[in-house]
């Protein structure tokens, strides 16, 4: 198994290394193993769980709570865990229609996104038929 130090961890998440020692701090991350001489030691599973932590910060804008109940619901349903227990089916049932409007609230977005996206190509579009017709004077 391929060891990662926290700056390769950092460069591939594209956080801080103080960020991640904070997510780690607050539980947001498992504690890594350690070296010899205690620098932290990330797997490629550590590295995954910080993208995830980026992507659902920055393109759902979480907050740190939201964070955690992020990541509590996919370590609860992840396979790789033995999968719910029927403790955590009835929660799973509860935060179901949660993430179906979550996932609503995502679509709107990206609408949205694209809209703006297609207002701004229109304005570029323009603007280089405006250069091209002054360099053609």
């Amino acid at each position: 198994m391929l060891l990662k130090k926290i700056d390769d961890a950092a460069k591939e998440t594209g956080l801080t290394k103080r960020a991640i020692r904070y997510y780690e701090q607050i539980g947001l991350i498992h504690v890594p193993e350690r070296s010899d001489g205690g620098t932290r030691l990330y797997t490629e599973t550590d590295i995954e769980r910080l993208k995830k932590v980026v992507l659902a910060k920055e393109i759902l804008g979480f907050s740190l709570q939201e964070l955690q109940q992020f990541l509590d619901l996919h370590d609860t349903v992840d396979p790789k865990n033995g999968g719910p227990s029927s403790q955590d089916r009835a929660e799973l049932e509860k935060v179901s229609d949660g993430i179906e409007n979550q996932i609503s609230m995502i679509e709107d977005k990206m609408a949205r996104m694209q809209q703006f996206k297609d207002d701004l190509q229109e304005l570029s579009d323009r603007v280089k038929q405006y250069l091209t017709a002054e360099e053609n004077k």
